[in-house]
């Protein structure tokens, strides 16, 4: 049988980490010369698949999590929460970047989450923890409770001290030294 966070790792590092001779700027605004391309990583179905099941399986065994939904900030968490939502027969959520300013002028799309609902907060790559930061305020504003966050890799040291003052359990599957690249802000 296969260890999953190594399928993971592979997947990630053949699929998703680009190695560039020049440094590209990221969401966070850190400079860096290793781009990590979750979405491209995981754009085959098999492997979204074993990435949902390795991140839902991190959170309940080792956070001792569940949740009723599962999103985040729309569109590194979307296919996650998919994927996550079908291997744990559990519903599924998007958080806009801002509400359309029509129809129903809501950020948080798909489950209907409220008080007495619990999530799971996920994205495919962490650099700072703004993004997802973002999401869970998103998601108490609706009044449901934030479980945990998770995400399939944490690029540096900020995100996770971050998401323990927001008083949120944390857990990455994968870091930037499972990749052999270095944090960012450490070229």
């Amino acid at each position: 049988m296969t260890d999953p966070k190594a399928e993971v790792l592979e997947i990630i590092r053949t699929k998703g980490h680009l190695r560039l001779d020049e440094p590209v700027q990221l969401a966070s605004g850190d400079m860096s010369r290793h781009f990590v391309d979750g979405k491209r990583a995981l754009a085959r179905g098999d492997d979204l698949r074993v990435a949902g099941e390795a991140l839902w399986d991190l959170v309940v065994k080792e956070l001792g999590v569940t949740a009723d939904a599962v999103g985040g900030l729309t569109m590194g968490a979307d296919p996650l929460a998919h994927a996550i939502a079908i291997v744990a027969g559990i519903e599924w959520f998007s958080v806009r970047k801002a509400p359309k300013g029509r129809g129903t002028n809501r950020r948080v799309e798909g489950a209907d989450l409220g008080p007495g609902r619990s999530v799971l907060v996920v994205e495919d790559v962490v650099t700072t923890g703004s993004s997802m930061l973002d999401a869970i305020g998103a998601v108490r504003e609706t009044g449901a409770t934030v479980a945990a966050a998770a995400v399939i890799v944490d690029r540096g040291e900020q995100g996770a001290p971050l998401f323990a003052e927001a008083g949120v359990p944390y857990a990455a599957l994968l870091t930037y030294a499972d990749l052999g690249i270095p944090a960012v802000g450490e070229e």
